[in-house]
């Protein structure tokens, strides 16, 4: 039981360091760390819901082996972790089942995802046609000290299908981006070369990218047809009649007072989660939800073993309100909101008055008026016209920049995230320089019209007619 409720400690701590200075902002150990306690934060305040320390293991251990089972890398993550804390956490745990492909609802096979290798890719040459794939999507982030990149191709079959499909996508992720060049211009033709300790990837006359190691899976509903994809359906077994749904997440009934605890944290948690959509990671305030939630994991632990049903209630709801004063006013409203609408319990904390003027949303920091002279890019994505499932989409782009606390070069004080988009851009430019740290930013035109900026002297360069989705003022 201890070691799972440091797990939830060490999500947080996770989290936290993340988010820590925006320059360094790691996006998706964010979304990674509070994904975890989607369907394992209820099961977990059960575990801890029983003075019984016998049963109590029992319950933990049940836990365990459940988070473990939903898939490898939640199974690599929690011994990790529990690594960090001192733990051997396969000691708890049954031998992991070896991956096994899967089969769709039809009943074809599926195409797994496949570590970037001189075979591997070598392996999609009989079927897909490299050499005149389009970009769809590239989106090049920090994580931390380290660059990471996504890459989604459309690719022709070289197979015949029974029936029009959607387009095949080569999706590519890669890690450890030691360079990177890319523009409009080199959008068609590419080039795979996964060698022993680099990944190549020539795109058009003159784009690249390159990293350390990385990941593809082909996104094709007609993958089964290929010489691939019967390969595979020669050696996967057959989907069986059972139903192939998970089963559910292990628990029981929890107190009202130890429901509300747990409503009010996963609802945070899916907060923090939303920052995978990167236009809302700069409106969480991920260090301000940790440091409320700092501990939680000891605090559920001590509250749900003590004896006596009216002594665990008591101590639960001592539980929120300690979270309450850890996240200071503006939280405390809305833990209010969460536990009047999600668990039916307003009388736990009292509501603090408002200011006069309430910010609409969470938000870290306060709004800072004036394009600054200075940048930290933390995320450039840009994405192609194209149509999906029957909607057309206009091609887009998106920035996810680091700015100073003001735009004095002497403002103190924290950088702040901001994201920006347009649509249609008819310039998008981005070299691995633009990531070297802060450097200097030019913005041309209004942010609602005609604008362009600039960042470390075109390293990266986007403009667009119709402007920007917000201003970085």
């Amino acid at each position: 039981m201890f070691v799972l409720a440091t797990l939830l400690d060490r999500s947080l701590e996770q989290m936290a360091e993340a988010a820590a200075d925006v320059r360094l902002f790691d996006r998706e150990a964010i979304r990674a760390a509070s994904d975890v306690w989607d369907n394992n934060l209820f099961p977990l305040f059960w575990a801890a819901s029983t003075s019984r320390a016998g049963e109590r293991e029992r319950r933990a251990t049940t836990v365990l082996e459940w988070m473990a089972g939903l898939g490898e890398r939640r199974r690599a993550w929690m011994t990790e972790q529990a690594m960090v804390a001192g733990y051997d956490i396969e000691a708890f745990l049954t031998p992991a089942k070896p991956h096994m492909p899967g089969r769709d609802y039809l009943g074809h096979v599926m195409a797994p995802q496949y570590r970037l290798s001189r075979q591997s890719v070598d392996e999609l040459v009989p079927d897909y046609d490299l050499a005149t794939a389009s970009v769809r999507h590239l989106q090049v982030e920090r994580a931390g000290t380290r660059l990471t990149a996504f890459l989604q191709l459309v690719a022709d079959r070289k197979f015949v299908v029974d029936e029009p499909a959607p387009p095949a996508l080569l999706n590519v992720w890669l890690d450890g981006v030691t360079d990177l060049a890319f523009g409009l211009s080199d959008r068609r033709g590419v080039i795979l070369d996964a060698r022993m300790r680099e990944v190549r990837i020539s795109l058009g006359s003159d784009g690249r990218l390159r990293g350390a190691g990385g990941e593809y899976h082909m996104d094709d509903r007609s993958w089964h047809l290929s010489t691939a994809g019967r390969r595979a359906d020669a050696v996967t077994p057959p989907r069986s009649g059972r139903s192939d749904h998970r089963r559910r997440p292990p628990g029981g009934d929890l107190s009202a007072d130890a429901q509300a605890a747990a409503a009010l944290l996963h609802h945070a948690m899916l907060e923090l989660r939303s920052v995978r959509y990167a236009a809302r990671a700069d409106r969480v305030p991920v260090l301000k939800l940790c440091q409320a939630f700092s501990g939680a994991g000891e605090a559920i632990l001590a509250a749900g073993s003590l004896r006596g049903a009216r002594r665990r209630g008591a101590a639960f709801q001592d539980v929120i309100r300690n979270w309450a004063g850890q996240g200071g006013p503006e939280l405390t409203r809305w833990f209010a909101a969460v536990l009047r609408e999600r668990a039916g319990r307003p009388d736990i904390i009292e509501t603090p008055q408002a200011p006069e003027r309430t910010p609409s949303s969470l938000t870290d920091g306060s709004p800072v008026y004036g394009a600054p002279s200075q940048a930290a890019l933390v995320m450039a994505a840009w994405t192609a016209a194209h149509t999906d499932y029957q909607t057309e989409r206009p091609a887009t782009a998106q920035l996810q920049l680091a700015l100073p606390p003001g735009t004095d070069k002497s403002s103190s004080g924290p950088w702040r995230l901001r994201t920006v988009g347009c649509t249609e851009p008819n310039s998008f430019r981005l070299h691995a320089d633009a990531f070297q740290g802060p450097g200097p930013l030019v913005q041309v035109g209004k942010p609602t019209t005609a604008c362009s900026l600039d960042l470390h002297q075109g390293a990266l360069l986007v403009a667009a007619e119709a402007g920007w989705s917000a201003s970085l003022g």
